[in-house]
């Protein structure tokens, strides 16, 4: 059985936005670089390709330029899909460095998924790659939030985190794709999560992905798990849980909840809904 790519949009604000994904599904995985290629054509910031096992289902991400170890839209995006193929359920997935799991109910026309991301951890930036990552976006120490300080986060690949002081410089955000690929793949940055706190449990986000060869994500569950790993490290208030309202900014708005149990380190449940693409 081989499923072809399936196109989906996870974490969709209902009926609209969200994140486009690719879904390959078959008995055994292409090589490497049939998949490489597959996610260049599909062209979405990432596709996910899976295969039956034993113990449930091997599964590898591919941007358009790089495989990336783990994508959280793209995992919501196959929930739906298993869901969809399979019935509702809870799917085992096995990722190149972590096993993690991801539901899918359908609900009609759209299917309500969540993953379980990998472990989740966070740690201080070093000083001049905060420098560089600053001035690419063309910001200063003054539009950082104290509350929230910079920080390289993880929850199955590496962001660095920047916390903006208003709404208005995040919306503004820019930068040149080129300069901060280069520098996202000298700092092992597999994204740069831009993010606003509206009050202790709502935020907006923006997150560059030129790592991958996307200008900017419209929706990312990886790093939504990472940023609620590092909200729980630091002590702030989030009460169990976080919105994120994501690509609003872009034209895409996308809703993604993350739930954050007390145990340091402890898998994040990351949840939206996902939609089919035509």
């Amino acid at each position: 059985m081989t499923t072809g790519v399936l196109k989906l949009a996870a974490f969709s604000d209902g009926d609209h936005g969200g994140n486009p994904a690719g879904v390959w599904i078959g008995d055994n995985l292409p090589d490497a670089a049939s998949m490489q290629r597959i996610a260049a054509e599909v062209g979405f910031s990432e596709t996910a390709f899976a295969m039956p096992i034993e113990s449930g289902w091997r599964v590898r991400y591919f941007a358009p330029e790089a495989e990336v170890p783990f994508c959280g839209h793209a995992t919501i995006a196959l929930g739906a899909a298993l869901a969809g193929l399979h019935g509702d359920g809870v799917f085992a997935l096995t990722l190149n460095h972590a096993q993690i799991s991801v539901e899918g109910h359908v609900q009609g026309n759209l299917v309500s998924a969540a993953l379980q991301s990998p472990p989740t951890s966070s740690q201080a930036v070093d000083p001049a790659a905060l420098e560089k990552g600053l001035a690419l976006f063309g910001y200063s120490h003054d539009d950082l939030d104290p509350a929230i300080p910079p920080a390289l986060i993880n929850g199955g690949i590496q962001h660095l985190l920047i916390a903006l002081n208003s709404r208005e410089k995040l919306k503004a955000m820019h930068y040149d794709q080129q300069a901060g690929q280069q520098l996202m793949s000298a700092e092992n940055w597999g994204t740069v999560l831009l993010i606003f706190a509206e009050g202790p449990q709502r935020f907006h986000s923006r997150n560059p992905f030129a790592y991958g060869g996307v200008y900017e994500d419209p929706a990312t569950g990886a790093a939504t798990a990472a940023f609620a790993g590092y909200l729980r490290d630091i002590g702030w208030p989030h009460g169990g849980v976080i919105d994120i309202v994501q690509g609003e900014d872009m034209g895409s708005r996308s809703l993604l909840r993350a739930e954050i149990p007390n145990e340091p380190g402890s898998s994040i449940r990351v949840s939206g809904m996902a939609r089919k693409l035509v």
